[in-house]
């Protein structure tokens, strides 16, 4: 269960031209130490100026740990952020390189910065205008993203998960943890003060928090009223959430769904096989197209919404290490409504009539794709997928 604390100041960043002249500056201003990670950190012009504000910082003295996913930054980059860092003092670390620990990614996006400042979202270290599978391709636009930066009590709970993060990452007597979690226990517990947002920090894990954020999304859909805005570049929840945006839409809420399409021929298909069931329960369906869609964001109602790393599929939300944060403010939410308002007027919607029209061979593609996928996923969840 979220725990929320009060007297938070949240920013609203949106894709990296506001997101990385942030970053750079709060690192540039870092006195005591500085905890990174990233599922990518590229070695583009946009990872060079991250870097670069690393390296600065170390040289002053900061207390500087960098933690990238072995799997989401390739083993090259992996190689040279180490060369590169390492020497200047950085303590670097790759999670579950080999896959030694499982199938488990590191899909999560936080800074922290003198404990007094943090940044969560979805928003890789790579370059806004490049695409995440080649770098060499460039994007039409740049990629649709959030992140927030955060300042007030909740950067403590964050500052404990991402010291907890490095301390599961090497080998621990028993003692050790028992010890770790209780002093995760305690300065986990919310903490009040002067209320300007109330707001929580959800992560999932493979230890306590195997359905966090997924439980998080089913109550603020089932207690929803209005409306429910939805955004993610991959679609393929298990059973219960997909049953809940159908119920909902059955009881006259506005579900929408904003969806990333182009990027995996295969996703596409696993998505667009739920398209004949949702679009007949009444949800609007409307697919991203512009450029790459990143951002995994909801909106509920108005005065609920989340900001994260957490797609909307079976890997995150059965499998991988995912953060986002969880707002329940009426001003916060209405303006990421209205960016992602802006970014269903410029994607195109899926009517009743294109599923109808779908022909026999896609349809059959579709449901292959996500019989694959929902085999995969239920071998690696041990049957929680489908459950």
């Amino acid at each position: 269960m979220a725990s929320y604390s009060h007297g938070n100041h949240l920013s609203l960043l949106h894709r990296g031209a506001e997101f990385f002249p942030a970053l750079i500056a709060a690192c540039d201003a870092a006195r005591d130490e500085i905890f990174v990670e990233t599922y990518i950190f590229a070695s583009d012009p946009t990872g060079e100026r991250v870097k670069a504000a690393l390296l600065r910082a170390a040289a002053r003295g900061v207390a500087v740990h960098v933690l990238v996913d072995w799997l989401g930054t390739g083993r090259a980059d992996t190689a040279w952020l180490r060369a590169e860092l390492a020497p200047a003092g950085v303590r670097f670390a790759a999670f579950n390189p080999w896959f030694r620990r499982g199938v488990a990614r590191s899909h999560r996006k936080i800074v922290v910065v003198d404990r007094r400042l943090a940044f969560l979202g979805g928003l890789n270290i790579n370059d806004d205008l490049l695409s995440d599978d080649d770098d060499r391709m460039p994007l039409p636009a740049p990629r649709w993203d959030f992140a927030v930066s955060i300042a007030g009590p909740l950067v403590d709970a964050i500052h404990v998960e991402v010291t907890a993060q490095w301390q599961r990452l090497g080998p621990r007597p028993l003692r050790a943890r028992i010890e770790n979690l209780r002093d995760y226990m305690v300065r986990a517990r919310p903490l009040r003060a002067v209320q300007v947002y109330e707001a929580a920090l959800v992560v999932r894990d493979n230890l306590r928090n195997r359905r966090a954020i997924q439980s998080a999304l089913l109550q603020a859909l089932g207690r929803a009223d209005r409306s429910a805005l939805l955004v993610t570049p991959y679609f393929a929840p298990g059973r219960k959430l997909r049953k809940a945006m159908l119920i909902a839409a059955q009881r006259g809420i506005e579900v929408t769904l904003l969806i990333g399409v182009g990027q995996f021929v295969m996703q596409d298909a696993v998505a667009q096989s739920f398209y004949p069931r949702l679009v007949g329960a009444g949800v609007h369906i409307v697919e991203y197209r512009r450029t790459q869609l990143h951002g995994k964001v909801a909106v509920i109602d108005d005065d609920w919404a989340t900001v994260g790393s957490s797609n909307f599929d079976g890997l995150s939300l059965f499998v991988n290490h995912e953060a986002n944060i969880i707002v329940r403010d009426r001003e916060f939410a209405t303006a990421l409504r209205d960016y992602v308002l802006r970014g269903v007027a410029d994607g195109v919607a899926v009517s009743a009539a294109d599923v109808a029209r779908l022909s026999w061979p896609r349809r059959a593609w579709n449901r292959f794709a996500y019989g694959l996928y929902r085999a995969v996923l239920q071998v690696l969840t041990l049957g929680s997928y489908t459950r």
